[in-house]
């Protein structure tokens, strides 16, 4: 039984991506809703069912008192057959109807709602573009991704479990009311209009109160993330009590904010209390005026009393389910300030995969300064031939990374273009371009998985035997062997902590260079590729680097100018703009800015062929 409700939705069902989500909230919701359209409606006729189910019960509850007085021979004369029918359908008939009514609710929608929203927001968010990433804190996106979910499956409930279920509960009341005595309905509409303005009054105040709350919350889990996954920094520093401080405050807006909203459920509760209270009196008070004037019958009264002692008990729960279900949309709202964000760096309507030929790659008037009018890379034109290897050098804040970004398309140019092999790279998919380029950054961050996993990363399909060729080749194969982690797993099973924290700078360099090697793409970019491994280890990489670069087009970033002294070409970039432009020989000869950083260097780290002879 539980096995066909949760399978009748597939929270991973083919669906249109969209670059441009809804941003308000319930075109948003309805999008997210769609597959569960026929299970909502079921769930809500069930709701219903349920409701009149428990309205017919104290109707009958009522009737029995009324029959009572017959005494019991009469009774069981003109009525037996009717009792054992009513007592066959309430151990029988309602436990099946209250099942199937749980079951829509618990089984098919609850697990797979929050499954499905938590599927489609990771994606729609994998989408975004790296410059996306690097304005936000990692622990904010995440915390929004895994609370919405809940949020929003904790609204769905609600709407069934409580709204939908009280909304036909108290039609159900109304409509007993008015058969018993129509003047009952009175003190009914009298409360429900002030219980309306009640609910009014929270739900404007919570909605608003709940966002800000979950935005503190939020905020705090950044804060904390952002403490963590940079401990290294915290500990070298010794500033512990600043992250305290700075956590303190974040946790002390939060604290405020959650005050702010249960101040408003405080209110809400004495309001209700007091509400209830004239309920009761109202409608079972008249109920017996009624009575003592030979008007109604005692069975009416006892079920008019029933149905308003059942109503005081219900309240509070209808009032902390809407509450609740207004709170969790403003969760959801939050949320959506992420989820919903439009993707700005999509394909081209009519892309095609890129068709790498030789590698030739050519950037014409090409100029990114992140809109702000100045720094990253102004009127760049450049040509790169089929396999050759050109080092790029230049002062921080000089355009390098920011031209290695752009053809990888993190970014879109602001002017200009870059095509490769013929192909403007804005009109092929982001993927086809990415896994024709190979790139060694200069903040080796690893996955936390296998070491096995990190370096297949570069070619899922590859073979053991291939995986453990290209660790060799990046000098990691040896050290690979001997690690080990907490859960007992060792050599290439061995996870390597959160961004490869448990090995040294050098060893996730190497693990990184294996990667790519494996990888084995056309286009090699190197960022500091040495920049992280000690001069033994970086000279016996530097002939591996070259065996790498053999056949393939290469731009190579350093600031350590022994690593690229042997390129086929140099640019020097100032300021945005290719000053200088030749080989090693070349830019030493003509004294520019390549030579003065040359000379700084002291002729650089390693000879060069006219210093050994």
């Amino acid at each position: 039984m539980f096995r066909f409700f949760e399978n009748l939705v597939d929270p991973y069902v083919e669906y249109p991506v969209q670059d441009r989500p809804a941003q308000r909230l319930w075109p948003f919701f309805l999008a997210y809703s769609a597959p569960f359209k026929k299970v909502f409606a079921s769930t809500a006729v069930m709701s219903v069912v349920v409701a009149a189910i428990e309205i017919g019960l104290i109707y009958y509850m009522g009737r029995i008192v009324d029959v009572l007085e017959q005494g019991p021979a009469q009774m069981w004369e003109q009525h037996g057959t009717e009792l054992i029918l009513v007592a066959l359908g309430i151990v029988f008939v309602r436990p099946v109807m209250q099942a199937f009514d749980v079951a829509l609710l618990n089984n098919a929608i609850m697990p797979n709602f929050g499954t499905l929203i938590r599927w489609r927001a990771h994606r729609q968010v994998l989408r975004q573009s790296v410059g996306w990433f690097e304005n936000d804190f990692a622990g904010r996106i995440a915390n929004r991704i895994m609370q919405t979910p809940p949020a929003a499956g904790e609204v769905v409930f609600q709407a069934f479990d409580a709204i939908s279920f009280s909304l036909a509960y108290l039609i159900g009341a109304a409509i007993l009311l008015t058969t018993s005595d129509a003047r009952l309905l009175i003190p009914l509409v009298v409360w429900f209009v002030l219980y309306f303005f009640l609910t009014r009054w929270a739900i404007r105040r919570i909605g608003p109160a709940s966002k800000a709350a979950s935005d503190a919350r939020s905020a705090v889990t950044g804060r904390i993330v952002d403490a963590y996954t940079n401990i290294h920094s915290v500990k070298m520093f010794a500033h512990h009590d600043r992250e305290e401080q700075y956590a303190k405050d974040s946790i002390e807006e939060a604290r405020r904010t959650f005050q702010v909203e249960m101040r408003i459920f405080t209110v809400m509760d004495i309001a209700l209390m007091t509400l209830n209270g004239l309920l009761i009196v109202g409608v079972v008070g008249w109920a017996l005026a009624l009575w003592l004037q030979g008007q109604t019958s005692v069975g009416a009264v006892a079920a008019a009393t029933t149905l308003t002692l059942r109503l005081n008990s219900m309240t509070a729960w209808i009032m902390w389910a809407l509450s609740t279900f207004f709170r969790q949309l403003g969760v959801v709202a939050e949320g959506m300030e992420t989820i919903a964000q439009p993707i700005t760096l999509v394909d081209a309507a009519d892309a095609e995969p890129l068709k790498i030929g030789p590698g030739r790659i050519e950037m014409t008037g090409l100029s990114h300064h992140y809109g702000r009018g100045a720094g990253g890379l102004d009127a760049i034109d450049l040509v790169i031939e089929p396999g050759q290897k050109v080092g790029l050098i230049g002062r921080s804040g000089a355009g390098k990374s920011t031209l290695l970004k752009l053809l990888l398309r993190f970014y879109d140019a602001e002017r200009g273009q870059i095509e490769i092999d013929g192909q403007d790279i804005t009109r092929v998919t982001q993927d086809s371009l990415r896994r024709q380029i190979g790139m060694v950054q200069q903040d080796s961050a690893l996955l936390h998985r296998s070491v096995y996993e990190n370096i297949t990363y570069g070619r899922p399909d590859a073979s053991e035997a291939e995986v453990i060729a290209a660790a060799k080749q990046a000098q990691a194969h040896d050290f690979i062997l001997d690690l080990g982690d907490p859960e007992g797993r060792s050599g290439y099973a061995a996870r390597v902590g959160e961004r490869g924290v448990k090995l040294s700078g050098g060893q996730r360099q190497r693990i990184t260079l294996a990667r790519v090697i494996l990888k084995d793409a056309p286009i090699l970019l190197l960022d500091e590729a040495t920049s992280a491994l000690d001069s033994e280890v970086e000279a016996a990489i530097q002939e591996t680097l070259y065996d790498m670069m053999e056949g393939k087009s290469v731009i190579a970033i350093a600031h350590r100018l022994s690593t690229i002294a042997r390129m086929d070409r140099i640019l020097v970039l100032d300021e945005g703009r290719i000053v200088e432009d030749g080989s090693h020989d070349m830019l030493l000869a003509s004294g520019g800015l390549y030579a003065q950083f040359w000379a700084r260097q002291s002729g650089g780290f390693l000879k060069t062929e006219d210093e050994e002879t």
